[in-house]
């Protein structure tokens, strides 16, 4: 099948232009010119995108799909998610394999077993949260499961966490392998001794989730792995910064040559500790949390410029009242949630729903309103993420030969957002009544059509694992 898009307007990461595109297959043909002559062919579908904004499909670094929590599990599964990220215009997400004991190639195994259901195209990390010397030797053989990142972790003592030591030995070892460590950084230690102290005080509320995860443990071991990283050469990537000194850090610690990257998402760009104060404050409950709106402030400008990386979601979401059902795709669905932890901040699931709103909150509320242009919207959510991680120019890109995921946007429609718009499998949405302009039309992943307007034409089992190489420092 040959699809022709005619008359749109182009942005990449590095231009704004006006062209025709051909898709052979899966792929892009071509980019012509508008006057440009149409080759021709018996079988070619024309799509008039006069008045549209045309970007590459989106991706998403930091997803976690039917992720096991606190006696629960996360309310997408890699079908439901990746079907919410198709609407929002992400056509490709990357999800963390959970580290069992019997080792990487069965934990990887594993995930692929859930992600066989998956709608849009997909890649993993691995999560590194116990390490001897097996599991050193061991991480090498990733890259043959076509993994090249590692994820650590300076909080969650006795479970997720790692001691430095360990940290810096899988940094030389991801060094000598050409692999890239991610890691979510906060002080595990304060973290445990100010959740004590919250507890014995009786502070059970929402917003002591905030207030015992302080943002100087997130500054302090963003700079600790930025300094690991530049004694090591090891390529760092800092997932879900949220405080606007780690943004200092990470910008200090690049200009002294530290092979260090960063990723922000947008709920640390617009919601703060207040929206954890009110009564319905679990529905923000995520790790690390929301800051201040002075931090909010920083972030953007640190998107503006250029020295954050990328822009994820960290998509992980949870029912808010798991205890009462929702209807999805003709099925009632109920899934144990947020209100595990009502009398009890420590045993509120953590994490947000988000891989559907990332892209039309980020042009309505960043490039509409000018804190960051067009085209660092396409590097920040799809460009730089295909560089970073080893898919582009396959992914993230309209260039020929790359595969043909687009978006079609319709710069003028109006949305009243919400969790009735969203796809997400859950029952509520953080932007529920924002008000938008521009949202995804028509998106296209490898060339075949898998969402029209509000009619979903994807599938399950549609999409495909991406094997990644070694990606680019940015």
């Amino acid at each position: 099948m040959t699809i022709l898009i005619k008359n749109g307007t182009l942005i990449t990461a590095t231009e704004t232009f006006q062209a025709n595109i051909l898709i052979e297959g899966e792929h892009i043909r071509a980019i012509l010119a508008p006057q440009s002559e149409i080759p021709h062919s018996t079988d070619v579908e024309t799509v008039d995108a006069t008045g549209k904004f045309i970007t590459p499909g989106g991706i998403d670094p930091h997803c976690h799909f039917d992720l096991p929590m606190f006696g629960t599990v996360s309310s997408d599964d890699h079908y439901t998610g990746h079907k919410a990220a198709a609407f929002g215009g992400t056509t490709t997400v990357m999800d963390f394999v959970v580290h069992q004991p019997q080792g990487f190639h069965y934990s990887v195994e594993r995930w692929h077993e859930k992600a066989a259901k998956a709608a849009i195209d997909y890649s993993f990390h691995m999560n590194l949260t116990h390490f001897d010397d097996q599991v050193a030797a061991e991480i090498p053989t990733l890259r043959e499961m076509g993994i090249t990142t590692l994820k650590v972790f300076t909080a969650y003592n006795g479970r997720l966490r790692l001691d430095d030591g360990s940290i810096f030995r899988a940094l030389q070892i991801a060094k000598e392998h050409g692999m890239l460590v991610m890691a979510h950084c906060e002080n595990g230690d304060v973290i445990e001794t100010l959740v004590a102290q919250a507890l014995q005080e009786g502070h059970h509320t929402p917003e002591w989730h905030a207030y015992t995860r302080p943002a100087w443990g997130a500054v302090e071991s963003t700079l600790r792995l930025a300094a690991m990283s530049k004694e090591t050469g090891a390529p760092v990537y800092i997932v879900h910064m949220n405080a606007g000194g780690e943004a200092d850090m990470l910008t200090y610690a690049r200009q002294q040559g530290a092979p260090v990257m960063g990723e922000t998402c947008p709920p640390y760009l617009f919601f703060t500790i207040e929206h954890l104060q009110r009564p319905d404050g679990a529905k923000w409950i995520c790790s690390p949390p929301m800051r201040t709106a002075t931090d909010n402030a920083r972030l953007w400008k640190a998107l503006a410029n250029n020295e954050i990386q990328t822009i994820g979601t960290d998509h992980c979401p949870f029912f808010f009242d798991g205890t009462t059902p929702i209807l999805y795709e003709g099925q009632t669905v109920a899934i144990p949630g947020k209100e595990l932890g009502k009398d009890d901040f420590t045993k509120i699931p953590n994490g947000l729903p988000g891989v559907q709103d990332r892209l039309p909150i980020l042009w309505t509320y960043g490039v509409r309103a000018g804190k960051i242009s067009a085209n660092q919207f396409v590097a920040l959510t799809a460009t730089n993420p295909a560089k970073i991680f080893g898919l582009y120019p396959r992914k993230g890109a309209l260039l020929p030969g790359a595969d043909a995921d687009l978006v079609i946007w319709d710069p003028d429609k109006k949305v009243k957002y919400g969790v009735a718009y969203s796809h997400h499998r859950t029952d509520y949405n953080l932007y529920e009544g924002w008000e938008l302009t521009g949202y995804p039309e028509k998106v296209f992943l490898r060339g075949k059509l898998i969402v029209d307007g509000d009619q979903w034409l994807g599938q399950r089992g549609g999409g495909q694992f991406l094997k990644r190489s070694q990606g680019e420092i940015l």
